[in-house]
């Protein structure tokens, strides 16, 4: 398709159209007092929701200049909705009326340049004084009037306040859908890094762009895998088994990551496969943590494994695997409880020493050490 070009006050009218469009959609949720929005799907009923950033995602106009606005505006809510979870509609309301303040400024004959500088130099303002008004939330009655706003539902805030309160500030708290009609609190062992799919094919659920898999395997290795043989004989195992698997790796690249997106997509065997965070010895001291949870041995040659030859043996087990586009969760995984508290006290007597990976040591003992709540 050629492409369209536009210029000047024509161009920054059609992008302040689509900004407004998508924003004067997205705002009428915005506060306690804000109004439903209804979606039309192409598959299954409509949505109704409060959710800014879903409402946002949802927007694309037939105007190709007004739907760069509306792009625009839409990554400010995705973005907001990525950092800090909420305020995606706030976060768009803003954007707007930078938007319209801006071009109003240009057309003036304004230098757009130094307006961009001084807009920055008043967020920075606004930032530093936000931190110096802002009031730490401290025990689960703060916790659950924050849940209770943002959900407009007390016995949610209530729920979100009673979970923070037994897996503490380091754990994880993920949202399972529930077979019954009520909203539970389940607290079960578990962890989570950051590090997502290393491909969007993985995903179960184009929708939420999440792979969920219950009752799966879990393969480490400490290098990268890019050739299909060395992986296919425990592929092929795993296949026969019936269950989903998870690979971390230092990377997945080649025919054995073609290889697995055609066959997830084909659904000819639930895999997904990540990305094992950071780097030389904090990767090995990762893998070996994640060894520990799951109950698997990290395939490496130092150790004398070779992923060609191995099998079953050396998988680990989780009871439950949530990935998305950014993190990792792992829920019950198959590992020893007195390994994992051996090695968590093993980590905490090192975090004492002084050498510069004292920090690392400490938020790995925090997610060994914390549970995570799902409800």
């Amino acid at each position: 398709m050629p492409k369209q070009i536009s210029f000047d006050e024509d161009a920054r009218r059609a992008l302040e159209r689509g900004v407004n469009k998508l924003a004067d959609a997205v705002k009428v949720t915005l506060g306690p007092r804000g109004r439903h929005v209804v979606l039309d799907k192409k598959f299954g009923g409509p949505t109704v929701t409060l959710d800014g950033v879903t409402v946002a995602r949802e927007i694309e106009l037939e105007d190709s200049f007004e739907n760069l606005g509306a792009q625009l505006a839409k990554s400010v809510a995705t973005k907001t909705n990525d950092i800090a979870g909420d305020g995606t509609t706030t976060a768009t309301v803003l954007a707007q009326a930078l938007v319209r303040v801006g071009l109003r400024n240009v057309a003036a004959g304004a230098n757009p340049t130094s307006l961009g500088r001084g807009m920055q130099a008043a967020v920075d303002h606004v930032v530093e004084f936000l931190k110096n008004k802002a009031t730490p939330i401290k025990g689960r009655d703060n916790v659950a009037q924050v849940g209770t706003v943002s959900s407009r539902d007390s016995s949610i805030g209530a729920l979100l306040g009673e979970a923070i309160e037994k897996v503490g500030e380091d754990g994880v708290i993920t949202i399972e859908e529930s077979s019954t009609l009520a909203t539970e609190l389940e607290i079960t062992e578990g962890v989570q890094f950051d590090k997502g799919y290393i491909s969007a094919y993985f995903a179960t659920d184009p929708e939420t762009q999440e792979a969920v898999y219950d009752d799966a395997y879990v393969l480490l290795h400490r290098e990268k895998i890019s050739a299909l043989a060395d992986l296919l004989p425990v592929l092929e195992k795993v296949a026969q088994s019936g269950k989903p698997l998870l690979i971390v790796a230092e990377d997945l690249e080649g025919e054995a990551l073609s290889t697995l997106v055609v066959n997830s997509i084909r659904k000819t065997i639930k895999v997904v496969a990540v990305k094992a965070p950071y780097f030389g010895d904090r990767r090995k001291a990762f893998l070996d943590d994640l060894a520990t949870v799951t109950g698997a041995q990290v395939v490496a040659a130092e150790v004398g494994l070779k992923l060609s030859e191995v099998g079953l043996e050396v998988l680990g087990t989780v009871r439950r695997v949530h990935v998305t586009k950014d993190n990792t969760t792992i829920v019950d995984g198959g590992g020893k409880s007195d390994d994992v508290a051996g090695r968590v006290e093993q980590l905490r007597k090192e975090i004492e020493a002084p050498t510069p990976t004292g920090t690392a040591r400490s938020c790995r003992s925090g997610w060994l050490s914390c549970p995570a709540a799902s409800r």
